[in-house]
């Protein structure tokens, strides 16, 4: 058992007196040279105030407040000897949360740091945080439970005991047991390690489990419509209303670059005239909360034409239909067509960035305040392959002319 003790004071703030005249008694802990103070919630005469006696003078007509600082003594004791037995370092901060019924920080848990964690970023939802973005960290926290109950038989793990390999039995069971793609496993990881970092931050661990952990990050392939393909699809003209309507929308998209919910809210307050004399899409990208302005290119510009008289009542400019149905009749429109690909409204915005933009010589950061990202570089990591197939095929191109 540690031979370290704790010392417990009380003072009287005669500076904060109430308007009965009476000042707060504050205890005053300190532990390892470090000092902890609190109210006690009790107020006195500051002339009866006995610092010498620790106690409210005269005793006998003051016994409730002296009871009462006793029992707070007591209860700091209990606490700081029960601390002891555990033969764990602690701090002044972890006898305080004992003396309130709290977990110390040695006895913080990976729940304990995503409740934390979790907690916070439901505070910040409509304000620079999305529902969906809290509810993926519950997610990865119900990996880290159905983990524990089959790696440790545990519904819980304390974060003090959390290790490298953990993290990596963790990761193992991910793509093993869970069957989980890559670019899955790696956003899972990155989320336990954000947990685990602002733990970190609040003291509820001391060393960082992940410093020597290293995960790949998958690179994603850009799937889009090259020219040929979009070609095809403009080109074809559906009997069944609701594929041509799919087709259409999809096609708008390839020309502007918005996402699902920003295609399905378009409003007609969303079409200004641009400082060149044209018409733009101005909205707030969902995603990041950035204002994004887009040239409405003629193609896309007859598609709302088309389909905004029909759509005058619901004060939209186009027809609304389900996420999951548009996907689903995209995959029959690239059967009927002959597009090898798997067809999905997020395509559209691919293509937009590629065979629009992109292969028409569009600078990158152009492109990047098109698509209304938050930053150049989630634009480079995304089409930066794209550019250097452009290069490539200009310098192919080159040297087919050199060899003339």
């Amino acid at each position: 058992m540690k031979t370290h003790k704790i010392t417990i004071l009380y003072v009287i703030s005669k500076s904060r007196i109430n308007q009965k005249g009476l000042v707060p008694v504050i205890c005053r802990i300190t532990y390892l040279g470090i000092r902890k103070q609190f109210a006690t919630g009790l107020f006195i005469n500051s002339s009866s105030w006995s610092s010498k006696h620790q106690l409210v003078e005269p005793p006998n007509d003051n016994n409730y407040i002296n009871n009462q600082l006793s029992l707070i003594s007591q209860k700091l004791n209990q606490a700081f000897l029960l601390l002891q037995f555990k033969e764990d370092d602690f701090s002044v901060d972890d006898i305080y949360n004992s003396f309130l019924g709290k977990k110390s920080t040695s006895e913080k848990t990976i729940k304990d740091a995503f409740e934390y964690h979790t907690n916070r970023m439901q505070k910040l939802v409509g304000i620079d945080v999305k529902q969906v973005s809290v509810q993926k960290y519950f997610q990865t926290l119900e990996h880290v439970k159905t983990f524990l109950n089959l790696n440790y038989h545990k519904n819980d793990f304390l974060l003090k005991d959390l290790k490298i390999n953990f993290i990596n039995d963790f990761e193992y069971y991910l793509k093993t047991e869970k069957g989980f793609m890559q670019n899955t496993v790696y956003k899972s990881i990155q989320r336990f390690r954000r947990v685990v970092r602002v733990a970190i931050a609040v003291d509820y661990i001391q060393k960082d489990p992940f410093v020597f952990h290293k995960i790949k990050k998958p690179k994603k392939q850009i799937i889009y419509l090259d020219q040929i393909e979009l070609g095809k699809l403009e080109n074809y003209s559906f009997t069944q209303n609701r594929l041509q309507l799919v087709k259409d929308l999809f096609i708008f998209c390839c020309y502007t670059g918005l996402a699902f919910q920003e295609m399905a809210n378009l409003h007609s307050k969303n079409i200004i005239k641009g400082f060149d004399g044209n018409l733009w899409i101005q909205m707030i990208r969902q995603k990041t909360n950035k204002l994004f302005s887009i040239p409405l290119l003629p193609e896309a510009n007859d598609i709302l034409i088309k389909y905004t008289p029909s759509s005058i009542n619901s004060n939209k400019l186009l027809p609304t239909i389900s996420n999951q149905r548009f996907n689903s009749y995209l995959k029959e429109i690239a059967e009927i067509v002959g597009i090898e690909k798997n067809l999905t409204h997020h395509i559209a915005r691919k293509t937009f960035a590629t065979t629009i933009l992109l292969y028409n010589d569009v600078p990158m950061e152009i492109v990047s305040e098109l698509l209304g990202h938050s930053k150049m570089s989630i634009t480079q990591d995304h089409y930066g392959k794209i550019v250097q197939k452009k290069v490539s095929e200009q310098m192919i191109k080159l040297i087919e002319k050199m060899k003339r």
